[in-house]
């Protein structure tokens, strides 16, 4: 089935008016688009999968901003590229701090990443404090976050545990994460 321009016109608005189910044809719809443009630049699934989930909660959080003289999809790859260049920056920025000047330090130092016991302590607090979080959650989004952030499991891994179109389970992931970050910020 060809679907036209102005359905997805149509859906756009829908979405503009809160509509779930806008939501997830546009998830579905432009999904491929995003998610193929990240693969070929980043050459990673994991990072593509990431980034591609990212721009759609940051899409659809501010689909009242998209101006319908543009193209939905160059307004989705535009969001998903400054992702990328944002988080390539930050590793890149990362890895340039951890880096020493060979010629200004003669004596090569050895870093030790390992958490001190402070790090440790401060990480198991946010760790509690993340899953008493999470437990505010209704159940269905507690089970797909941990089993894509604790279990570490793939989207289709997920899908076939818990019995669900690959789709729903995105969109479930997208659904949890922005409810999360929501509750979070309440609470802060």
């Amino acid at each position: 089935m060809e679907i036209t321009s102005a359905e997805i016109t149509q859906q756009i608005q829908s979405a503009k008016n809160g509509k779930q189910g806008a939501f997830k044809f546009l998830l579905d719809f432009y999904w491929n688009d995003v998610y193929g443009f990240q693969l070929k630049r980043v050459r990673n699934e994991y990072e593509a999968e990431d980034i591609t989930i990212e721009t759609f909660a940051k899409a659809f959080d501010k689909i009242d901003s998209f101006n319908e003289n543009y193209t939905f999809s160059t307004w989705l790859i535009t969001i998903s590229k400054n992702i990328q260049i944002d988080k390539s920056r930050k590793k890149n920025a990362s890895i340039s701090s951890q880096t020493t000047d060979t010629f200004n330090d003669h004596a090569h130092k050895i870093v030790d990443h390992s958490p001190t016991p402070e790090d440790n302590l401060i990480r198991e607090q946010n760790l509690a404090e993340l899953l008493r979080y999470i437990k505010l959650l209704k159940p269905h989004y507690q089970d797909v976050i941990n089993l894509r952030y604790f279990q570490e499991m793939s989207y289709n891994e997920i899908s076939e545990t818990l019995e669900e179109p690959l789709n729903n389970v995105k969109v479930r992931l997208l659904r949890a994460r922005k409810l999360l970050a929501e509750i979070i910020t309440q609470k802060q």
